[in-house]
């Protein structure tokens, strides 16, 4: 689904952040922590020029899929500290009956500044957008996957209420020439306990 974002009232405000649609102006701040060698580690796409980064940036429809998470501070002043992709999809589904498993589930990803890693904003942004996803979205079905070392994300997946589906041995190629482990975390939703 090209743009399932537009049935969301943005931005949408959680405890201590506020997530709206990623815009063109959040291509150097998400630049500037995806070189990070602690996050340009495990996310999929990780060019090392920003031309490069800027065509990724607009030709994927980044901005189509990722919310931006921010941080507001006591002035109101804004500090976008992350994204969580929701790239809609349809479920599968028998011939006969195809037509009900359009743009029913959902694929997550996330990315997260490490300066504000360990203070629970990840955890409030990513039930946020679960939320949204089971709400005004009416999706089914989301997932996530990682590679098995990348402990921080499937150890999110685990706090936000997903639940560990697969574990496949050597099925990802890394970056650095590695076949690694990879998993698959997923959540119905009937079985979301944010509700």
């Amino acid at each position: 689904m090209s743009d399932a974002l537009n049935k969301i009232a943005w931005p949408v405000h959680t405890q201590r952040l506020s997530l709206r649609r990623l815009a063109a102006e959040d291509l150097l701040a998400t630049w500037r922590y995806r070189q990070l060698p602690e996050v340009y580690e495990w996310i999929t796409s990780a060019p090392t020029e920003l031309a490069d980064y800027e065509r990724l940036y607009f030709e994927e429809g980044r901005m189509q899929r990722d919310v931006a998470v921010e941080l507001v501070d006591e002035q109101g002043t804004a500090t976008l500290i992350g994204t969580v992709m929701v790239k809609v999809h349809d479920g599968w589904g028998q011939t006969e009956i195809i037509d009900q498993t359009v743009g029913v589930e959902a694929e997550l990803g996330w990315s997260f500044d490490p300066a504000y890693s360990g203070l629970g904003y990840a955890t409030e942004a990513v039930q946020a957008v679960i939320e949204l996803c089971f709400g005004a979205l009416g999706l089914r079905r989301l997932s996530a996957e990682c590679f098995a070392d990348n402990e921080p994300s499937w150890k999110l997946m685990e706090r936000v209420g997903m639940r560990r589906e697969t574990y496949s041995r050597a099925n990802g190629l890394h970056r650095n020439g590695q076949w690694m482990d990879g998993m698959i975390y997923a959540l119905l939703d009937d079985e979301w306990g944010g509700k």
